[in-house]
């Protein structure tokens, strides 16, 4: 009933979104007629100067005709990102660990419905940005290959089946079911069937790093195996199975040829074999990789103007880029057609009737949608749930877990970390739980000493030197100007003076400081900082902007990054009894501007001072790992183990390693809490370590999550989707893309934690099991051949709690193939004693047929894997045979 009120109030005050009006004479401006129809019309009318411009991710209004400027790049990874108030839920890979694909889809309906309230408030500000609109480029479905891929934390994990079930419910939560209450809700009449957004799915395909080389690796001698079973399989399965709208091509080649640019891939796979009718999306400045000479790429064309032709022929029909202002040239010299762009823009033109874009906002009943519906106490819980599912349990010697009645000591950088849980591609929560807080609050905080102890990568500890600063009226601290216009033309809007190290986001439609813009302003902080003896000083930032730092007025560091905030740190030698002049010239380029900054010394980390400073402590939890700071997208790392995002070593850093092992020779208990987007190779951990709990980026509500489990106030369940391997040296090549040796399907080692691992404070049997003929469907077809399997489950703990049970298919005799594959999975809460028979349908038989180079159900013996992991001692085998019918 509140939700029922709440949408009437909005009904009541809603206001004009300022969307052109046109009067309703031609087809193109009636409601009623199909999107297609309204489509052709509008293309009609249209110049080819007005088709380019259309292509082009930020498409410029058309008045005259009534079209409105749209900016195609939105992004919705693990809630609506980068645009300000959000919910925050795990990172994508954390997502995956909880195997609850219904879970998932009622996050990425939340998400929708935020990202719709953004596009909401956008239109009524007269913005058109990105990050405002209402196509999100998410899912990525790429297989997370290996570990020391920086992207991989943005994937499902590196199973296809389990990459296919998660896919597909981001697709459906996100894409969203006609709400016939909020047509009603909207006026008898005023309603049409619009979508509610559009999700993309990327990078297609065959892409997972390196991150440094992406703009001119050339995937290249991969099995027709591999593509089809390997890296096509989710894609072609959502594709088939859902009305996705958008597919991203990849910056990478394929056999030579540019994703963008594939006709292979566009052309002859997704469009005739899929039977695909979306739009393909370029990544960004990925045709700028077929010539530009400013840095290394493909270089397989000239120039713009061939490279744009040959990708709108390959079937790409939005550019994230420049490279399309070049079509009409293109045109000119006979390289394409206009009818060829014809294509494309009617693909464009009739998803922007079906998301209501083009039409008054009354008559859309999505724009509806309360803002009482951002970021609320609903969306929170859901965070948690989340989180709390994501949750992985990998060791817990002696029932250690859970901690009830000790005095504990947490310890590690990540502890206070709220950025580092919030992953990559993020919002702005009202609020995150980190670990400390959730801590103190769950076990009181008498029962919590907390010692930061050393940085995640270097074996020192920042030590604040801001005391030693002194503003422009000589206050302790910065000045800061700032002007309400990109060039800091005229007076200041507004100065202040900033006595402690500042976090400044304007995340949430958060100000930096009241009087100035929330966009297109700029800033000067100025300090003079007075060294009282000889040593090095860090200017640490953490900056999404663009500008640089000054010392005495020269630049010592520059900075520009407009696609989420970036660490830029400088280290400046100093002499004792001198003063330095510190001006650090700051300006906004893209929505959620941020910048943190502090400056200090580095001093090297006394482990038995740390000891002694926890004595009193009866267990210690260190909360650890790496960061997004680390892990990412073609980023500058400068430690070792790390290179352009990606990881050169899957190891723990060094220092955390040494840290843990001082801990541990306390003889007191070690709880280690690791916070990742990928697999760590934590051998040296399982012996050091008494209980591991594998975290991920836990999101807004990561922290709460994590003290839950710790408390025994939540049973863990999650699982691993991805193989956590001893070292990177049971790897194969990282530029070797056939599955040989890669994951838990091809991996003929003994994985230090398994693909599908994780462990429950319950225990459970499994017991009688049959296996059951049914009717299967693949790509929502009927065939003749389907099996389920019921399984006896039997909790035989004194405790609630779930188990995620898991079905492998292996085609006997194929010595190809993969070792086993994931088929089946239910997550299933089982109470204390009870025992339940638990279904599961094997919802693909197909295996790769080598005569077609297709998957096929084949005739032939086949094993089925059922248990609680992909580890083999885990898994009851069944025999079966498929007979050609």
């Amino acid at each position: 009933m509140k939700r029922k009120i709440l949408l009437m109030l909005a009904l009541a005050g809603l206001c004009s979104l300022g969307v052109a009006e046109v009067k309703e004479s031609l087809p193109y401006q009636n409601p009623n007629l199909s999107a297609e129809v309204r489509a052709k019309d509008l293309l009609s009318r249209l110049t080819l100067e007005q088709k380019v411009t259309l292509m082009m991710n930020d498409s410029r209004a058309i008045p005259e005709l009534g079209i409105q400027e749209y900016n195609w790049w939105s992004e919705a990874l693990h809630g609506a990102a980068r645009s300000g108030l959000a919910t925050v839920f795990p990172q994508a890979i954390g997502m995956a660990a909880s195997f609850d694909p219904e879970l998932l889809q009622q996050v990425m309906e939340i998400a929708s419905t935020e990202q719709r309230i953004k596009y909401i408030q956008a239109r009524r500000a007269g913005l058109v940005k990105r990050y405002s609109g209402l196509t999100v480029w998410t899912p990525n479905i790429n297989i997370f290959r290996d570990p020391r891929w920086g992207r991989g934390q943005e994937t499902y994990g590196e199973d296809p089946f389990l990459t296919r079930k998660m896919g597909y419910a981001v697709v459906t939560g996100l894409q969203g079911k006609p709400d016939e209450k909020v047509y009603k809700l909207a006026g008898e009449g005023k309603w049409r069937p619009y979508d509610k957004l559009h999700a993309c799915l990327k990078h297609y395909a065959i892409h997972s790093g390196p991150e440094y080389e992406r703009h001119k690796f050339n995937v290249t001698d991969l099995s027709q195996r591999d593509l089809v079973e390997t890296y096509l399989y989710a894609f072609e399965n959502i594709v088939k199975t859902t009305d996705v709208h958008e597919v991203m091509c990849a910056y990478n080649a394929y056999e030579g040829k540019p994703c963008c640019g594939s006709d292979q891939l566009l052309t002859q796979i997704l469009r005739k074999e899929w039977g695909y009718k979306g739009i393909v999306v370029s990544d960004c400045g990925a045709i700028n990789d077929f010539y530009s000479l400013r840095y290394e790429n493909h270089r397989v064309f000239e120039n713009a103007a061939a490279s744009s032709a040959n990708a709108v022929l390959s079937g790409t029909d939005v550019e994230c880029g420049s490279a399309y202002r070049s079509l009409p040239e293109a045109v000119k010299s006979g390289a394409i057609k206009e009818e060829d762009i014809d294509v494309s823009v009617l693909r464009l033109l009739t998803d922007r009737f079906r998301l209501g874009e083009m039409d008054s906002d009354e008559i859309v009943s999505w724009n509806y949608i309360p803002e009482s519906f951002l970021a609320n106490e609903e969306s929170d819980q859901k965070a948690l749930q989340m989180a709390r599912e994501s949750m992985v349990l990998l060791k817990n010697d002696g029932n250690l877990l859970p901690l009830s009645g000790k005095k504990i000591a947490v310890i590690g950088a990540n502890a206070t970390d709220s950025v580092a849980q919030w992953g990559n591609y993020y919002g702005s929560p009202r609020r995150t739980v980190t670990v400390l807080d959730a801590m103190r609050q769950t076990f009181g905080p008498t029962n919590i000493i907390y010692k930061r102890g050393s940085n995640l990568v270097t074996d020192d500890v920042f030590e604040s030197a801001f005391s030693q600063c002194v503003g422009l009226n000589g206050q302790k601290g910065f000045t800061v100007k700032y002007w309400n216009n990109l060039k800091k033309e005229g007076e200041p809007a507004v100065v202040q003076d900033l006595t402690s190290p500042w976090q400044l986001c304007t995340g949430g439609n958060t100000v930096f400081a009241p009087g100035v813009n929330l966009r297109d302003f700029s800033a000067e902080y100025v300090a003079t900082f007075h060294a009282d003896k000889n040593q090095q000083i860090v200017l640490d930032g953490f900056i999404c902007g663009q500008g640089c730092y000054l010392v005495n007025g020269d630049t010592v560091q520059t900075f520009r990054t407009g696609h989420g905030p970036r660490p830029f740190n400088k280290t400046i030698d100093v002499e004792a009894g001198k003063d330095y002049h510190i001006v650090i010239d700051w300006a906004y380029i893209a929505d959620d501007a941020q910048i943190n900054f502090d400056l200090g010394i580095f001093n090297p980390l006394n482990y038995d001072k740390l000891v002694a400073d926890t004595q009193d402590a009866e267990v210690y939890v260190y909360v650890g790992g790496i960061s997004p700071k680390l892990e990412g997208e073609e980023m500058k790392v400068p430690y070792e183990g790390f290179k352009g995002g990606d990881r050169t070593s899957i190891q723990l850093p060094k220092v955390q390693r040494e840290t843990l092992k001082k801990l541990h020779e306390t003889g007191k208990p070690v709880v280690f809490v690791c916070m990742s987007g990928s697999a760590i190779g934590l051998e040296p951990e399982t012996n050091t370590c008494d209980a591991i709990l594998q975290a991920w980026y836990g999101g807004q509500q990561g922290g709460q999550a994590v003290a839950d489990v710790l408390s025994g106030a939540y049973n863990p369940a999650g699982r691993l989707p991805v193989t956590f391997y001893r070292s990177e040296e049971e790897l194969p090549d990282f530029g070797d893309y056939n599955m040989k040796g890669h994951t838990y399907r091809y991996f003929k080692g003994e994985p230090l934690f398994a693909f599908g691992e994780g462990m429950s404070y319950s225990t459970f049997e499994y017991g009688n099991t049959r296996l059951r003929r049914t009717t299967s469907h693949i790509d929502g077809e009927p065939t003749r051949i389907g099996y389920s399997l019921i399984i006896q489950v039997t909790n035989t703990s004194q405790r609630d709690g779930e188990e995620v049970i898991q079905v492998y298919l292996k085609k006997e005799n194929d010595e190809e193939g993969p070792l086993r594959s994931l088929r089946g999975f239910k997550r299933v809460p089982i109470k204390a004693g009870e025992t339940v028979d638990v279904e599961i349908p094997i919802e693909d038989l197909r295996t790769y047929n080598p005569e077609t180079c297709k998957m096929e159900i084949v005739p032939g013996s086949y094993m089925l894997y059922y248990g609680p992991s992909s580890r083999l001692k885990d898994l009851h085998p069944i025999n079966f045979n498929l007979k050609e019918e």
